[in-house]
């Protein structure tokens, strides 16, 4: 990957967050590799920047036609708690980091995400998260209709089917986005 100019750029941690990390095979992996793209983003003054989803008391933004997320009006999945809400404590944000809550699988839908990027005239996103195939696809999708430069970092995404997620970072991703490594990346900010 080529010297990247960090100016403009923002590092996207999306739906990291107890929930979603529960269902985790490989967390010491993940958050090793995230870990080391939030420092290397600090280090170098980038943006780092934290989406989890949210919803009220009751989920009154959950329609039932919403196929992902009507099982938590139905108490298939949780987000009853505090915990499941939070960011996970590996990779918690820091005084300054900007914290985006979702209503929807992407970062943008429901969100202030777009605006608070535009106002910091960032122009280059960095994706990391938990799903590849939910909030990391969509947010790309989305990010890239909207013209914005997009780098992923595959190991710094995660999926519950290890050949979604190979096939997303290596076949689909590549059209619209730079795939690389969290060590990948972080030696282009040098």
């Amino acid at each position: 990957m080529k010297k990247q100019n960090n100016e403009h750029t923002a590092l996207l941690v999306m739906d990291v967050q107890g929930a979603t990390v529960k269902a985790l095979e490989e967390k010491e992996r993940f958050f090793n590799s995230l870990q080391k793209a939030i420092a290397a983003a600090r280090e170098n003054k980038i943006w780092v920047m934290y989406v989890v989803v949210g919803f009220r008391k009751g989920y009154p933004e959950v329609s039932p036609q919403n196929k992902m997320f009507s099982s938590i009006i139905d108490g298939t999945r949780s987000f009853d708690n505090e915990e499941d809400f939070k960011v996970a404590e590996e990779v918690a944000p820091h005084p300054g980091d900007i914290l985006v809550t979702k209503k929807r699988v992407s970062a943008f839908a429901g969100s202030d995400l777009e605006i608070v990027l535009r106002a910091q005239q960032i122009q280059h996103i960095v994706l990391t998260g938990i799903a590849t195939s939910g909030v990391v696809l969509s947010t790309l999708r989305e990010a890239a209709d909207k013209d914005f430069k997009i780098t992923v970092l595959s190991d710094c995404c995660a999926d519950r089917d290890e050949e979604v997620h190979r096939v997303l970072t290596t076949k689909v991703f590549p059209r619209q986005a730079d795939v690389t490594t969290a060590e990948g990346w972080t030696a282009s900010l040098n």
